[in-house]
């Protein structure tokens, strides 16, 4: 379709992610919580996304360093987290993806995981971007609440001048006001103009930072209509953090997307993926 710019394509272990692949699904819930439930999640995560024709990656962070209040749960820290997503590995068979908030848990994460993430609030940090470049992993750079679209070329080629050309951004809204985030659709065609590939965090972008008295509030009724919007606008691939009962996760509880509403969602993502690059829409099982 005129107008959708191809990206440069990124290998997830047998995962490509642009490059006019298919639209590509991050999910997982928000923190490991216990290596049972995190592998249950995965597996589910692997089978829906299956039986929707869509190439998936499981993501979960091993810990939350930036929570609202320092009495909320971290996670399990770094070598019990990756112990849990090597065993998610093993079982599920799905390329996993962790954050990394210091440079000296680049190595050791990269051991495991298949992608590397840079929090959002650390995307200018040279040294951790640096860092996570030249374990040779994908590099995911989450865009700055407080960055224009287009300064994120910056983030990126910190990664590609470190020697690593696997590196894609992803969008997680822009601080506005005060609790609150928004999305500038604009964003998604001016990030993936530099060629780099555009992940939307939809569920990220639902939330209202530190606007729950201690702890992150969040808007999960809008997460179909505006993942709609970022597939629409031609993204390379949708993160969305996903738990069998959300209002039990232990972490961002009120802006994940149940379980139970991430097939049909993805359905309709596949729809609408396939119609804004005229091609046929993958049919899975």
């Amino acid at each position: 379709m005129a107008g959708v710019i191809e990206t440069r394509p990124v290998a997830i272990g047998p995962v490509g992610l642009g490059g006019g692949q298919p639209l590509v699904l991050i999910a997982g819930p928000c923190v490991i919580e216990s290596e049972a439930h995190a592998v249950e999640i995965a597996l589910a995560v692997r089978d829906i996304a299956a039986r929707c024709g869509v190439p998936c990656v499981f993501k979960a962070s091993f810990d939350k360093a930036n929570r609202t209040s320092g009495a909320s749960f971290r996670g399990p820290g770094l070598d019990a987290g990756l112990q849990t997503l090597a065993e998610v590995k093993a079982r599920a068979g799905v390329p996993v993806l962790t954050d990394i908030h210091e440079p000296g848990q680049a190595a050791r994460a990269a051991e495991v995981a298949d992608v590397l993430q840079i929090p959002a609030f650390l995307c200018r940090q040279t040294d951790l971007l640096v860092a996570a470049a030249r374990t040779g992993r994908a590099v995911n750079v989450k865009k700055g609440q407080f960055l224009a679209p287009d300064d994120m070329r910056h983030a990126a080629d910190k990664v590609v001048q470190a020697g690593n050309p696997r590196v894609f951004i992803t969008e997680r809204g822009t601080s506005f006001g005060y609790h609150n985030l928004v999305v500038d659709m604009r964003a998604f065609p001016i990030m993936r103009g530099s060629g780099t590939p555009v992940v939307f965090d939809v569920t990220h972008s639902l939330q209202l930072p530190g606007g729950g008295d201690g702890v992150t509030a969040g808007q999960a009724e809008f997460i179909e209509p505006l993942a709609s919007a970022g597939v629409a606008a031609g993204v390379d691939g949708v993160f969305l953090e996903v738990h069998e009962a959300p209002e039990r996760a232990r972490s961002d509880a009120q802006n994940a997307l149940r379980l139970d509403r991430l097939e049909p969602l993805l359905r309709r993502l596949v729809r609408l993926d396939a119609a804004v690059r005229e091609r046929p829409a993958a049919t899975g099982r």
